[in-house]
């Protein structure tokens, strides 16, 4: 059996690493190397587990591979803070290093084959929690990889993300059976032929099966007509401290170019009423006689605008809360991240953002250690934990049901299933990707929109600050969309789809089965082990 030294151990930790790295969306989009990424950090693993080595021998090694990952995958952050960066790389390097810690420990326990189903098991139940604990970052979920080629996973509408997560770890567990096979226990080529049947058919029959669903979808003609803007407003010198009037009129001169007697919808981006104000007092705010005015000249169209609001409350609401005193008087303000709907008839209402961005947005545990507010990242805007949504929200407008998508919230998949559940035909996405410059950040966020048109086979707008601006058809291919930097805009048809795909009515059932599975057999293998310690005792 062929040894692998302590360097090597080391240097194909770092490859693992790399290969992550640039098998990921515009940090080298070299997708199929997701397929054999795993391979360099499986083989460490197995070496340590013939020396019998314990389960946090593995630990440096795996930190290691994931450092990287996480480095490579999203350098960008530290464009809008560096020390957030360093935190959010090393911090999710380190949960995703205890999977492989759990791992290992299962299998020096229960043995090779129930230890690679407990890989399987417990980062596929990582992931699913990533997307709902304090500390949520989902963005380097692994079936993200694919989210450039959505041709290759249309079977996103059963599976979700968890589902390509899935298959990239199959395909590596087969890849490295036949790495062991032939470099470690010498056998020949001529008797690979069944592992190699196997690895050939778990690449070639999802992607066969996906592009078969790709040519053959037909979306049902049912078209709206969305106009979408891009002001192109730089978040860091002009955004929040420039002239809003300037802003807004940047933002309607864009619509009123585009606007037709057809268009139904008129979207501009996050935040694109960047001051704070009372949502029971909008009428009264400054600027919303100058938004039903320019609104007034295009007729048809409802509006959908980004907007920084705040509430007041009598008690406590949410942790979100934060009391204020106003002479003898005492109440309780929440601030939020919203989508502020105006219709034709000139009706307002307001969504406001769920997922929220950590650092910024929301501090996690902060409702038990309050003073963890102090370190808000400041971004512009309104920092600190925000208020959210009871339930993942849907608008209904001219007749027409729509998921009002706020920025971060594109990446969770099963919250977005859910408002189409509720009765969203349509998407709509307000973010700004600015905060980034040019980077692979604006472009990744984009690409998992993607996604979660793939997902539920809904039509998605997407209005950008500055970033990516687009259209995305229920395929997920982008028929139309912006540059980075420019101010331009949009116009463009969206068919609506009233029908609901498997994952819009389950969503990430993988993530729940194999995620209780991997408690169990984590479980399981914490009972073996206490029973074999009775046994020697």
């Amino acid at each position: 059996m062929i040894q692998i030294s302590t360097s090597k151990r080391y240097l194909l930790s770092l490859l693992t690493g790399v290969l992550l790295g640039v098998a990921f969306p515009f940090t080298g989009s070299l997708t199929f190397l997701g397929f054999v990424a795993w391979v360099p950090l499986l083989l460490v693993e197995r070496q340590l587990h013939s020396m019998q080595r314990n389960a946090f021998h593995i630990f440096p090694h795996a930190f290691i591979a994931f450092t990287v990952y996480n480095t490579i995958s999203t350098w960008w952050i530290y464009n809008a803070s560096g020390g957030g960066a360093i935190f959010a790389f090393l911090l999710n390097a380190l949960l995703m290093a205890l999977i492989i810690v759990a791992f290992h420990f299962t299998k020096k326990i229960l043995g090779d084959q129930k230890g690679y189903m407990g890989l399987i098991f417990y980062w596929i139940g990582f992931e699913y929690i990533h997307y709902y604990w304090e500390l949520s970052w989902p963005w380097l979920n692994l079936g993200n990889i694919f989210s450039i080629h959505p041709s290759l996973v249309q079977w996103y509408n059963f599976s979700g993300v968890l589902g390509g997560t899935l298959w990239l770890l199959l395909v590596n567990l087969i890849v490295l059976k036949l790495v062991v096979n032939v470099k470690f226990l010498k056998e020949n080529w001529t008797i690979q032929t069944p592992v190699i049947i196997t690895l050939v058919t778990a690449i070639v029959l999802p992607i066969g099966i996906s592009l078969s669903m790709y040519f053959s979808y037909s979306e049902i003609k049912k078209p709206i007509e969305v106009v979408i803007t891009q002001p192109n407003i730089d978040p860091y010198t002009e955004k929040f401290s420039g002239p809003i009037q300037d802003q807004l009129t940047s933002i309607f001169g864009i619509a009123d170019k585009l606007v037709t007697k057809k268009t139904d919808f008129v979207l501009a981006p996050e935040t694109a009423l960047p001051f704070e104000f009372f949502e029971e007092d909008v009428k009264n705010m400054i600027y919303y006689k100058f938004l039903l005015e320019a609104k007034a000249k295009w007729g048809k169209p409802s509006l959908l605008i980004g907007a920084s609001t705040k509430r007041f409350f009598h008690k406590r609401n949410s942790n979100a809360s934060r009391k204020v005193v106003d002479g003898a008087s005492y109440g309780y303000e929440e601030s939020y991240n919203s989508s502020m709907l105006i219709d034709r008839l000139d009706h307002h209402r307001f969504v406001h953002k769920s997922k929220l961005v950590l650092g910024v947005e929301k501090i996690p545990f902060a409702g038990i250690f309050p003073w963890l507010e102090n370190l808000a990242i400041q971004n512009g805007g309104t920092s600190g934990t925000l208020g959210i949504e009871a339930k993942p929200p849907f608008m209904r407008a001219e007749g027409h049901s729509f998921a009002p998508i706020v920025c971060y919230e594109s990446i969770y998949g099963e919250f977005i299933s859910q408002q189409v559940k509720r009765g969203a035909d349509v998407l709509f996405v307000i973010t700004n990707d600015g905060w980034w410059g040019e980077s692979p950040g604006y472009k990744q966020h984009m690409s998992f929109s993607r996604l979660r048109a793939v997902e539920n086979r809904r039509s998605l707008a997407r209005s950008a600050n500055t970033g990516i601006s687009c259209i995305i058809n229920q395929r997920g291919d982008v028929v139309q969309a912006t540059v980075y930097g420019v101010k331009t805009g949009l116009r463009g048809t969206l068919n609506l789809n009233h029908s609901k795909t498997f994952y819009s009515t389950y969503g990430d059932i993988i993530g729940r089965i194999l995620g209780a599975l991997g408690s169990l057999f984590f479980v399981f293998s914490i009972g073996q082990k206490f029973r074999f310690k009775l046994r020697k005792a």
